[in-house]
């Protein structure tokens, strides 16, 4: 049986279920992870081209995106970091947010994580100047 709740609060649910989106959200990302780390998307064939690479010529945000997830689950970083960068860095944000949300849910608290709209913004203009960027003769060091 269930400890009672404190005086005039209802009582939540179990530890458990307050986990079960995180972990489920974690396997699915591993998941993700294990296919990209088993099937290289370095031989063609294996995985779609991008959309606006094939019409245009130019490289999306997340061109080069898979290669990236490859070479970070083989351990090699400086290959993900090259393959795009912006990749790398979404993986360390991913991660940061799951242990607040597992945190939060342990805590049973509801995450917090609240950024002012010129966090936003600036995300957007520094994704904005890597996407263009990578797309000019001297940024062909961010291009995958």
């Amino acid at each position: 049986m269930p400890p009672p709740a404190a005086p005039g609060r209802a009582p939540g649910p179990g530890i458990a279920r307050r986990l079960l989106a995180p972990a489920a959200v974690l396997a699915g990302v591993a998941a993700a992870f294990a296919y990209v780390g088993a099937v290289d998307p370095n031989e063609p064939g294996h995985y779609p081209v991008c959309p606006l690479l094939a019409v245009t010529g130019l490289y999306c945000p997340g061109c080069g995106g898979l290669r990236s997830a490859h070479a970070f689950i083989h351990g090699d970083l400086g290959t993900a970091l090259g393959a795009n960068a912006v990749a790398v860095a979404g993986y360390a944000v991913f991660a940061a947010v799951w242990v607040v949300w597992v945190t939060a849910a342990v805590r049973a608290r509801p995450p917090a994580i609240r950024l002012a709209p010129v966090w936003w913004w600036s995300l957007g203009g520094a994704v904005l100047v890597f996407s263009v960027v990578r797309n000019l003769p001297f940024g062909s060091a961010l291009a995958p």
